[in-house]
């Protein structure tokens, strides 16, 4: 199956500095990819990447192509890329406090989308926000059309971003973070929405979280991201049952167990290197038990046909 969203051994830079290296991963329709990582691995730099609002931020792709069912949208104009972003690709931003427009009520924000890109009339577009906000489980989806964004909880307004990123009808949704500003039992029911939206829509999803519990839970494919290289990919019941990376291994054993005792959760010493300070060969080497000389010096190229990592020494646990 010719995947939806390609990107294709991408680099980003800001300035002088390359921020990612070479990133490449792939979302078809029906499939929900996580891309995951520590603050600073560049996740979000990614999802700014596909949907083409780096100069936004001042930056570029410097090398590689990101594709859009086929197109290259680095060949497109910004008018094209305009006219996708909103239609076929929905964008739900990672803090919903601050995603809405704080002067005009809930549902006038979400009728403009379906006005703007589906061409639909005041009536027609205020018929499809209810009939979304219903479907996002939003009670008195009326009502709260009708409500101001400080009215709404966190939870709430996270469910009115995406009713937005879906009001265009979009065959791919970009999610940044959906849930971090959420609290556990919200952030269960927001994911559980979007795995819906998958199944039931068939749209392409692309998950960027820290959290690899939710990865499990949620998703069909998981990329790894660390300082701005991709460190592992491949399905999630294999990765998860058999991480070759260090990196993804030590993130695997975050995840909280049930029974687990007092003092017993796991961290990762140390932090993710800056632009600025990456070290040679691979990035991960300060921070990792199996690190040799040759990680030291050589970068590890990304090999295999199921999951593939990067890694010169891939094996168990670290």
């Amino acid at each position: 199956m010719t995947a939806l969203l390609e990107v294709d051994r991408i680099d980003v830079a800001i300035g002088a500095l390359r921020l990612l290296d070479g990133v490449s991963l792939a979302v078809e329709r029906g499939q929900i990819l996580g891309l995951v990582g520590e603050s600073g691995s560049g996740k979000s730099l990614t999802a700014l990447a596909a949907l083409g609002l780096l100069p936004l931020i001042g930056g570029r792709v410097t090398a590689g192509a990101v594709r859009f069912d086929g197109q290259d949208m680095g060949a497109m104009t910004d008018r094209q890329r305009r006219a996708l972003r909103g239609r076929r690709i929905g964008f739900v931003t990672q803090n919903p406090m601050t995603a809405l427009d704080p002067v005009q009520r809930i549902g006038a924000q979400i009728d403009v989308v379906s006005r703007l890109h589906l061409g639909l009339s005041p009536a027609q577009a205020r018929a499809r926000t209810l009939e979304l906000m219903t479907q996002l489980r939003i009670p008195e989806a009326a009502a709260v059309a009708e409500a101001w964004p400080h009215q709404l909880s966190g939870g709430m307004k996270q469910r009115i971003v995406i009713a937005m990123a879906l009001a265009g009808d979009p065959d791919l949704i970009i999610a940044d973070e959906p849930t971090t500003a959420l609290d556990v039992t919200v952030q269960a029911q927001i994911i559980q929405i979007l795995g819906a939206l998958v199944r039931d829509r068939g749209v392409a999803l692309l998950l960027i979280t820290h959290d690899m519990g939710v990865v499990a839970q949620i998703c069909d494919r998981v990329a790894v991201l660390y300082a701005g290289r991709l460190a592992e990919e491949g399905p999630v019941a294999q990765i998860f049952a058999a991480p070759s990376h260090p990196y993804t291994s030590a993130l695997i054993g975050c995840i909280p167990q049930e029974g687990m005792a007092r003092g017993t959760l796991r961290g990762i010493p140390g932090t993710v290197p800056g632009a600025a300070a990456f070290p040679s060969g691979c990035r991960f080497h300060p921070r990792c038990p199996r690190a040799s000389d040759l990680c030291r010096t050589v970068v590890p190229p990304l090999t295999g046909t199921g999951p593939r990592v990067a890694c010169h020494h891939p094996g168990g646990p670290a």
